[in-house]
């Protein structure tokens, strides 16, 4: 399929799938695709070593944002894909742990790291024909980008995906802590001062509790050729 040069920004709640979704989207047209989450997991794990976040889930915001000019996240790829690296250091799989997802939003409501991360983005994003996804992508990072998904689920269902995920990569969790923690990422993400989570105005609701990726990517291609007469 054939589409021009566009910004498609994939925004909602977490555990929608929306990266997995946002990657094949990205190999089906070859566009490139940011991942705005593992950023923000990025500084979420840099805080968390760096000793920044209490036991609580305090931030010592002023450390923090001192920090944040040195720190160098940015994208590679390997033979797994797209991979997120600290300097050097792939990152990528401690980013996706249990730990760090019970921490990640209240890093990301802190204004100096949103604006870390949005630079990034935009840095990367300026050649158009690439495919973000996050929670204020569409509102805030690209307002203008040419389309706006925004990805839903069932609670339960999202912690169930969640669960396998983990489980498969080798951490013990258990249901009832995931499915908390995706409820508990919900109420952060929607409530933040900055930039809280919200679906842009002309944002294409896409509810995937029942369905897979193959459905997904179906829905997306038809959307693609009503919306821009791209041709198959």
């Amino acid at each position: 399929m054939l589409i021009p040069d566009i910004i498609i920004a994939i925004d909602g709640y977490s555990s929608t799938g929306k990266s997995s979704f946002a990657k094949l989207i990205a190999k089906e047209f070859g566009f490139l695709y940011l991942d705005s989450g593992a950023l923000y997991r990025g500084v979420t794990l840099y805080a968390m070593e760096n000793g920044l976040i209490d036991g609580d889930n305090k931030v010592d915001e002023d450390r923090l944002r001192r920090g944040l000019p040195g720190l160098d996240l940015h994208f590679g790829n390997s033979g797994e894909g797209c991979m997120t690296y600290m300097g050097g250091r792939c990152i990528e799989k401690e980013i996706r742990s249990l730990d760090v997802s019970r921490k990640v939003s209240p890093v990301s409501a802190i204004p100096a790291v949103r604006e870390y991360v949005d630079r990034k983005l935009r840095e990367l994003g300026k050649g158009k024909k690439v495919v973000i996804d996050g929670r204020d992508i569409g509102s805030t990072v690209f307002p203008d980008a040419e389309l706006k998904i925004f990805m839903t689920a069932d609670p339960e269902v999202r912690a169930e995906r969640r669960m396998k995920e983990m489980r498969q990569k080798g951490e013990k969790v258990e249901f009832r802590d995931v499915l908390e923690n995706v409820k508990e990422r919900d109420y952060i993400d929607s409530h933040r001062k900055v930039s809280p989570l919200t679906k842009a105005e002309d944002a294409i609701v896409l509810d995937n509790s029942e369905m897979t990726l193959e459905d997904q990517m179906v829905w997306i291609k038809e959307l693609i050729a009503g919306k821009f007469s791209a041709k198959r």
